[in-house]
Formats: structure tokens, sequence, C-alpha cells
């Protein structure tokens, strides 16, 4: 009898608040103790909220205002999403000292670290996403005003790599 009720109350619950359905059954898993480094790197900034603040931190965005209005995002998300983003030391907090408690968020050297993940991304999706459903980006270098070029994987004499030419092993002990 008392199963019967407690599913009955969890159920009645989430119908009457359907967020709680989406928070219980969407629950995130935790990867920080997987060994794993590209788990482990997603478990840091794979939400997407927290890599679209980082884009915007990498476009020179410091602000809880600004970030907020460049992307929309509600307050207790982008609250959250820069709390662990300092946490895992890919942002700091740091005091603006403007007209009472204010901060700014920069990168850190380990957020700075993530500027050719977010490269490689821009140009997959340029490559892969239809033209439609994205803007269009053109990322150029500041002193040779030329396009980036297309970022590969390089051996240690400069020549392209592709999936086939490594090999992945783990160390041994």
């Amino acid at each position: 009898m008392a199963i019967w009720f407690l599913k009955k109350t969890i159920l009645y619950g989430f119908l009457k608040q359907p967020y709680l359905w989406y928070k219980y059954t969407m629950a995130r898993k935790d990867f920080s103790k997987v060994d794993c480094s590209v788990a482990r790197c997603l478990d840091a900034v794979g939400d997407i909220w927290a890599f679209l603040i980082v884009r915007d931190a990498m476009f020179g965005i410091t602000r809880y205002s600004d970030f907020q209005r460049s992307l929309g995002i509600a307050k207790n998300i982008l609250r959250d999403r820069l709390e662990a983003l300092v946490e895992q030391e890919i942002l700091r907090k740091v005091d603006a000292g403007e007209h009472g408690p204010r901060f700014e968020y920069k990168l850190t050297e380990k957020g700075r670290d993530l500027f050719p993940v977010m490269v490689a991304l821009r140009q997959w999706s340029d490559k892969w996403v239809e033209p439609e459903a994205r803007n269009i980006l053109i990322m150029t270098d500041r002193a040779k005003q030329q396009p980036l070029p297309y970022m590969r994987v390089l051996d240690g004499e400069g020549n392209p790599l592709t999936l086939h030419d490594i090999r992945a092993e783990l160390p041994e002990p």
C-alpha cells in the first residue's frame, strides 16, 4: 500500500509540475570520475549553455548582464553555468568594483586553451550544418586579414594526419 501511495504521489507531482518530470528523467550523468579525457572535458564544458558562455567570453563578453542579453538565457541557468565554469577554472570571477559589488568573468588559461576547439566546431558547422540553420561568421587573422585555414591534425613535421593515420593506446602502468 505504501509503495502505491508513493508512486501516485510522485506521478501527481510530475503531472502538476512537468518540469519535475523533465528534471527527473533528463538528469545529467556525472562524468567527472570517468577515466576518459574526452568525457572529462565534456563534463566540464559539454553543456550547450556552458560552451556558448565560453564562446561569448572569447569574443570579449565579461559581464553577467551582457551574457544574458547575448544568449537570451534564464538567470538561474546562467548563474549555475557561470558558477560551474568558475569552479572548473575555465572562467575567473573578478571584482569590477564599479558602483558596488559587480563582477566580470574572464577566461583563464584553461579557458583560452579551448580556442582551437571552438574554431574547429565553427569550421565543422560551416561545412556540415545547412546554411539556413546557422549564421555565417568569417574568422580572420587580425594581422594578415586572411580567413583562418581549416583546422587539421598535423604530425611533428607539419604533415596532415587523418583518423586512419593515428593509433590510440593507453600508456604502460
